[in-house]
């Protein structure tokens, strides 16, 4: 690979990020988030298939260290047991790219039998997919085009995936007014937490 295809691959996930549609979804779904993790004391479920579920596994755990308990809830362990972890209050955040995992799918019915009245974001690249259309609030990736060589590896989409998170993030930590200080509380070891501590006085 020469340093212009590197270039070109670097190019092509900028652009990807940069045409991420801005909408005033996003701001409907921190409400929500807010409104059902903490104030109503519930807890945020995201879940996804294969490389999306690893994005949602990595939201889950940067909402948790920021204040507002999330964890990440496997579609397929789901049908064995797992979904026991749904209760009333909470919120599913659900990523798929295609729009059309069966397993996501299926969780949504699945959820509704237990939490009829269970709101669902849902991050995707087809607004004419079955869980846009079943979605509370479906916020759109933009539909990049991978930069895999066979264009079939999720890598563009997964980069874009992962900015939406922190999106979502970043903006209910400033709802919650989240501070060092609470950030310390969360981060005992590291250099993270040291810093945390420093910047909040605590050292």
């Amino acid at each position: 690979m020469t340093t212009d295809d590197i270039r070109g691959i670097l190019r092509q996930e900028a652009d990807a990020v940069l045409n991420i549609p801005v909408t005033e979804e996003y701001e409907k779904a921190i409400s929500l988030i807010v409104e059902y993790v903490h104030k109503q004391k519930g807890k945020l479920i995201t879940t996804g298939m294969g490389k999306a579920g690893q994005v949602a596994t990595n939201i889950a755990t940067t909402f948790s260290s920021t204040g507002t308990p999330a964890f990440f809830l496997h579609p397929s362990e789901a049908q064995h047991g797992d979904l026991g972890i749904v209760r009333e209050n909470d919120i599913m955040l659900l990523i798929s790219n295609s729009g059309k995992t069966r397993e996501l799918v299926e969780l949504i019915d699945l959820t509704c039998g237990l939490v009829p009245d269970m709101k669902f974001i849902v991050i995707t690249g087809n607004p004419d997919s079955e869980l846009a259309k079943r979605s509370t609030i479906c916020l759109l990736t933009g539909a990049p085009e991978e930069v895999c060589a066979l264009g079939l590896t999720p890598t563009t989409s997964t980069t874009v995936m992962t900015v939406m998170g922190d999106l979502l993030v970043v903006g209910t930590m400033k709802r919650i007014q989240f501070s060092s200080k609470d950030y310390a509380k969360r981060h005992h070891g590291g250099y993270l937490g040291s810093k945390s501590r420093e910047q909040s006085g605590q050292e």
